[in-house]
């Protein structure tokens, strides 16, 4: 799991906003990025959370936070705008300069996103932008208030209700969207900014992604974030992006060489003080070893069960191609799936003992080609008499010492 921290920082009202910063589970950050969260949303919805998830296992600390009014900070939502958000994240981006490092990325998700894009003009740190589902004019925000406009031009107020829940609409709120000019911000700011939208997203059309991109200086890109919904509530849509991000922004912020794993034998593993993500050299292959989210890993790999299993299963498919080649029959294709389980000895000798149990591997194989029913037979047998099969099937002696 990546190393949390709840911090708080004030922003040009003096209000306390609450936040969270991620932190690399395994390495230094190579760089600080600041996320801003849809319009009415918070800090940890899933697409925050599972972005930020993303950033993190790619090396990159990141700051989500709730604006002024939401979620955990301080602040009435009702006296909050467009330019509000946009000095939030400049304090955000400030509290890191002062406290950890100055940060080089900025993302954004929605409304956030067009916010982004505001708050780096006036960051020259900033290296890199990343939008998500934003909206080419912040002014299109206003048709979740379309029910409620009249009124809140009327009365200077009125009570929203968006996803349900009630927000406080002032006046001020719509005259401050309405002078926005995004288009003007995009042609001078010239820095990298990456645009990812889906074509499915219902709130904010995929028309405001080709008019930012249009708009943008290069270097810009564009990724379609095809299936996914405008709040990105499968962690898989989002995670992906927050990977998409990352990687992206390896081209324009300079990310030191991790230094290799190095042994004098066949195979090293390496794991520092946080989480279970386990850095595997492996001859000239980098690997990674992980445990699920429900034991506290971040699924980031294989656990090492699954690799004892993926052993078995690629011996097993390796053997029966070799032997089948050898004797010159037509075996097509060889399938092999494996489920690993502890089973209680079912005929224990000496039942005043502690419970035994016993690793089972299930192993189902799957042939095709034109073979008879001799030849299959004789497969069976080969299976189980891979090397790795054999190895498993006997007392095996570890030698271990401390360096």
């Amino acid at each position: 799991m990546p190393r949390i921290e709840k911090v708080t920082f004030e922003n040009s009202d003096n209000y306390e906003l609450s936040a969270i910063l991620e932190f690399p589970a395994d390495t230094k950050p190579y760089a600080f990025a600041v996320f801003a969260h849809v319009f009415t949303g918070n800090k940890s919805l899933t697409a925050t959370r599972h972005i930020a998830r993303g950033l993190t296992k790619n090396g990159i600390a990141v700051l989500r936070f709730d604006f002024t009014g939401l979620g955990e900070s301080e602040g009435d939502f009702a006296d909050t705008n467009f330019s509000s958000n946009v000095k939030d994240i400049l304090a955000a981006a400030d509290f890191l300069a002062q406290n950890y490092q100055t940060p080089k990325i900025l993302i954004g998700h929605s409304l956030g996103g067009a916010a982004v894009i505001f708050a780096a003009s006036q960051l020259e740190s900033i290296c890199a932008i990343a939008t998500v589902g934003a909206p080419s004019e912040p002014e299109h925000v206003t048709h979740l208030l379309r029910n409620k406009i009249e009124d809140i031009e009327a009365l200077g107020k009125a009570k929203v209700n968006i996803g349900g829940r009630e927000f406080t609409i002032k006046k001020q709120f719509l005259d401050d969207l309405r002078s926005k000019d995004m288009f003007q911000i995009l042609k001078e700011l010239k820095k990298p900014i990456m645009v990812l939208h889906s074509p499915q997203d219902s709130v904010v059309g995929i028309e405001n992604a080709a008019k930012i991109y249009h708009a943008a200086y290069h270097p810009k890109s564009f990724v379609s974030l095809d299936g996914a919904d405008h709040m990105l509530t499968n962690k898989v849509d989002a995670t992906y992006t927050g990977d998409l991000i990352a990687r992206w922004v390896s081209r324009y912020i300079e990310f030191p060489k991790k230094e290799l794993l190095k042994t004098d034998r066949s195979v090293v593993a390496r794991l520092g003080p946080v989480g279970y993500t386990a850095e595997i050299r492996a001859g000239d292959h980098g690997l990674l070893a992980d445990e699920g989210e429900e034991v506290g890993g971040d699924d980031f790999g294989p656990s090492p069960y699954q690799y004892l299993s993926t052993a078995l299963a690629s011996c097993t498919v390796m053997t029966l191609q070799m032997y089948a080649r050898r004797k010159k029959w037509n075996l097509e294709s060889v399938t092999v799936h494996i489920d690993y389980a502890k089973r209680y000895i079912d005929d224990c000798q000496d039942c005043s003992e502690k419970e035994r149990r016993i690793d089972v591997f299930n192993k189902v194989i799957e042939i095709e080609g034109d073979l008879d029913q001799t030849q299959r037979a004789r497969l069976l047998e080969i299976a189980n008499r891979c090397p790795v099969h054999q190895t498993l099937q006997k007392t095996v002696q570890i030698e271990s010492e401390l360096r």
